[in-house]
C-alpha cells in the first residue's frame, strides 16, 4: 500500500513537470514569434505589389494586389507602395482610401493600364479610374506611366448619340478621370507620366496644400474634354516645371479655388490655361488669388482665358497672367462672360463679377485675333490691366480680326501691339459704384 502511494506520487510529479515544461516552451515560442513579427513589421516599409499577388503582364487584373498593398502600407509610418519598373499592371477602377500614417508614398516606376474598352467599365465606376480620398502628407512619384487608354472613349464621343431616352445617359457624360484626389491635404505629385485619359488626366477636388512638379501629361489634340490638370474647391496650390499636351484646358481652375500659383509650364497642344467655366446654372462661383507666370502655349485655342456663364453669381478677383509666350494660338487673351457650349443660350442679367485682373508680358503670335474681352452689360469687368502686350499674326498673308473689348474697364500701358489691344475703357466712379453695389457672396 505504501509502495502504491509512492508510485502514484511520482507519476503525478512527472506529469506536473511535463505540463510546466511544455507550457513554458510554448510560451517562449509564442513570445519569440511575436518578437519576430514585430521586428518584421517595423522593418517592412516597402510594399511591392507583386508580393501581394500582382502579375504585371498587362492582362491579369492586379487591382486587388494594389489595394492590399495599400492597406498594409497605410498602417505604417513612412511606408512606400511600389509599382516596379519594366512591368505593365492592368487595373480596374480602384479607390485608395485614408486616413493613413504620415509620409506614405506611392512609387510608380512601372506602367499602370486602365481597362482598354468602354465595355470593361461598370456604371458605378465611370467617374474616375484611380481615386485617392482622405489622404494627407502623401506623395505620388516615380518614372512610371498611368495610361488611361482613352481612345475607345474618344471614338465613342465622335459617334452621334441615340435619341432613345434609355440611352441618353451615355458613358460620354461620365467619362473617367485617370487620377483624382478628393478631400485630401498636403499632397505632392512629381515626375510621373499621365497619358491618354478618357476625360481629365489629374484632378484635385475639395483639397488643400497641393504641389505638382516635373510631370508629363499627354493626349492628342482632338481628344475631347481631356483637361490636363483640373482644380475644384481646392486651395494653396503650386503647379510647376511640367509639360502638358491635351485636347482641352492645360490647367482648368474651377469654383472654390484660391491661392493658386502656376509657373514654368509648357502647354502644347491645349486650350490654354482657363479660369472656368464658372457660374453654370446660376450657381455661385468664387475664384481668387491666382498667379500664372512663365508659361509657353503653342498650337492652342486660347492662351489665358476666363469664361463665365450668364446668370452666375460670385466673383473672380486678383488674377495675374505674366510672362506668357504664345505661338500659333487662336486668341491669346480671352475674357468671356457670355460663355455657352450650346448653339444658343438665353440672355441673363446676373453675372460672375470679374475684377483686378492683370496681363503683363503677353507675347507671341495669334491665328484669329489678339484679344477678346467680352464682359457683361449689367456687370462690367473692372480694374483690368494690359501691360507690355506684343502680339502679331502667325500667318502674315491671312486677314485677321482686330482686338475686341466690350464693357471692359481698366488701363493699358507699356509696349502694345497691335494698337487695338489698348481698347479698354477708363475706370470711372460710376462703373466702380455699379460693380461694388452688386450683391454677391464669396
Amino acid at each position: 500500500m505504501k509502495r502504491e502511494r509512492s508510485f502514484v506520487l511520482l507519476i503525478t510529479l512527472a506529469l506536473l513537470l511535463s505540463i510546466f515544461s511544455n507550457g513554458h516552451q510554448n510560451g517562449a515560442q509564442k513570445h519569440s514569434k511575436h518578437i519576430k513579427e514585430k521586428d518584421h513589421n517595423s522593418n517592412s516599409t516597402h510594399y511591392d505589389i507583386r508580393t501581394f499577388g500582382a502579375v504585371g503582364d498587362g492582362v491579369s487584373d492586379d487591382s486587388e494586389a494594389l489595394i492590399e498593398a495599400w492597406k498594409a502600407a497605410c498602417k505604417v509610418y513612412g511606408a512606400t507602395v511600389e509599382i516596379p519598373s519594366g512591368l505593365n499592371f492592368l487595373l480596374r477602377p480602384v479607390t485608395l482610401q485614408g486616413p493613413c500614417m504620415p509620409h506614405l508614398i506611392l512609387q510608380i516606376d512601372g506602367t499602370l493600364l486602365a481597362p482598354p474598352s468602354v465595355a470593361s467599365w461598370s456604371k458605378s465606376s465611370l467617374f474616375q479610374w484611380i481615386n485617392l480620398k482622405w489622404v494627407s502628407d502623401f506623395t505620388i512619384q516615380g518614372n512610371g506611366t498611368l495610361d488611361g487608354q482613352g481612345s475607345s472613349w474618344w471614338s465613342l464621343s465622335a459617334t452621334p448619340q441615340s435619341t432613345n431616352k434609355e440611352t441618353t445617359s451615355s458613358p460620354l457624360e461620365m467619362r473617367p478621370t485617370v487620377l483624382r484626389f478628393y478631400a485630401s491635404c498636403n499632397i505632392m505629385v512629381r515626375n510621373i507620366h499621365i497619358i491618354n485619359s478618357p476625360l481629365c488626366h489629374l484632378k484635385f477636388d475639395s483639397s488643400r496644400g497641393v504641389k505638382v512638379s516635373n510631370i508629363m501629361i499627354s493626349s492628342p489634340k482632338d481628344s475631347p474634354n481631356t483637361d490636363g490638370i483640373h482644380l475644384q474647391n481646392t486651395r494653396d496650390v503650386e503647379i510647376k516645371h511640367s509639360n502638358i499636351g491635351c485636347g482641352d484646358d492645360c490647367v482648368s481652375i474651377q469654383t472654390g479655388c484660391a491661392n493658386v500659383n502656376i509657373h514654368h509650364l509648357d502647354c502644347s497642344p491645349s486650350h490654354g490655361i482657363s479660369l472656368g467655366s464658372l457660374g453654370k446654372g446660376s450657381s455661385l462661383a468664387c475664384v481668387s488669388n491666382v498667379s500664372v507666370n512663365t508659361i509657353t502655349v503653342q498650337n492652342a485655342l486660347s492662351g489665358v482665358r476666363i469664361k463665365t456663364w450668364q446668370g452666375g453669381k460670385g466673383s473672380v478677383k486678383n488674377a495675374t497672367f505674366s510672362n506668357i509666350r504664345v505661338s500659333d494660338v487662336e486668341i491669346p487673351i480671352v475674357i468671356d462672360q457670355y460663355y455657352c457650349n450650346k448653339r444658343s443660350c438665353k440672355n441673363k442679367t446676373e453675372a460672375v463679377a470679374i475684377s483686378d485682373v492683370t496681363y503683363k508680358g503677353i507675347t507671341g503670335t495669334y491665328t484669329y485675333k489678339p484679344l477678346s474681352i467680352a464682359c457683361s452689360d449689367s456687370l462690367p469687368c473692372t480694374d483690368l490691366s494690359l501691360i507690355d502686350v506684343q502680339l502679331s499674326p502667325y500667318y502674315e498673308s491671312r486677314s485677321h480680326q482686330e482686338a475686341f473689348c466690350w464693357k471692359s474697364y481698366g488701363e493699358a500701358q507699356g509696349s502694345l501691339e497691335p494698337s487695338g489691344v489698348s481698347c479698354l475703357r477708363k475706370n470711372s466712379k460710376v462703373i466702380r459704384a455699379l460693380t461694388k453695389s452688386y450683391k454677391y457672396t464669396c
